[in-house]
């Protein structure tokens, strides 16, 4: 039996299990020279005291709240929604204020938790791919108050033009650390849009906050359009060299068949 999880088939993990009991018996793709470590808390997100904490609802007075490459901690409300509800956001009003808000591109998966908030339990909350909501990022950032988005990949041209003039920021989280980031969840308060995944959730602000970088900002800066510029000049580089590199190959060979 092999499970895939998040958005990459070949992040999997595999296990034969006891077809009487359902045990597992055995787990595949692992190396038992390196025994997997369980992580149960934050420990392994190593503080240097340089973190900005960012909680919410942020001021609208359109100072930038941080800068491309500082490292938050985000606390307080946050709004998941992912692919289908920015198109939503666009066609109705939002049920609740996101005035000063953070918006995350998240399809969070959820548990049946009578014991905690709205009676539903976070198990993982890793970032989806942001530039698949280009088309609306920076309209719902001029339209409903957004001063903070979180994803991962990074966003275009629209939206660091928008979070410029609103004084907006992207953060990156880190994919594949879904459960990771589950942990930095207090509760779900409640599903506001059931038809299109979109729910509200708190982030804990008890020690457990949301870590992420910034890699856009309201300085028009961004980190991820400045490593595909720099990676475009290495592979012009390479191209050339290769280009070169062939071209007296050629002539090499040209050199052997008139001797």
């Amino acid at each position: 039996m092999s499970v895939a999880y998040d958005c990459w088939a070949f992040r999997r993990l595999g296990v034969t299990l006891d077809s009487s009991t359902g045990a597992i018996t055995k787990w595949l793709y692992r190396d038992p020279a390196h025994p997997i470590i369980p992580m149960l808390d934050q420990a392994g997100f190593t503080r240097t005291g340089r973190e900005i904490a960012l909680k919410a609802p942020l001021s609208l007075d359109g100072r930038p709240v941080a800068k491309v490459g500082d490292v938050v901690l985000v606390s307080g409300r946050m709004f998941t929604g992912r692919d289908a509800v920015p198109s939503y956001l666009m066609k109705h009003d939002a049920p609740v204020d996101l005035h000063g808000s953070i918006l995350y591109h998240c399809g969070p998966v959820v548990a049946k938790d009578d014991t905690v908030g709205a009676g539903w339990r976070v198990t993982a909350a890793g970032p989806t791919t942001s530039i698949r909501e280009e088309p609306y990022q920076g309209e719902i950032i001029k339209r409903y108050g957004v001063r903070v988005v979180i994803g991962k990949g990074g966003m275009g041209g629209k939206t660091l033009a928008a979070m410029k003039e609103h004084g907006a920021v992207y953060l990156n989280a880190i994919g594949g650390a879904a459960q990771f980031y589950a942990r930095a969840i207090k509760q779900v308060e409640g599903v506001l849009a059931p038809r299109v995944g979109h729910a509200r959730s708190d982030v804990a602000s008890d020690g457990r906050r949301f870590p992420a970088i910034v890699t856009m900002d309201a300085h028009g800066n961004s980190l991820h359009k400045d490593v595909e510029q720099e990676s475009g000049q290495h592979l012009e580089t390479i191209g050339s060299s290769r280009t070169q590199v062939g071209a007296l190959g050629l002539s090499a060979y040209g050199l052997r068949l008139r001797a």
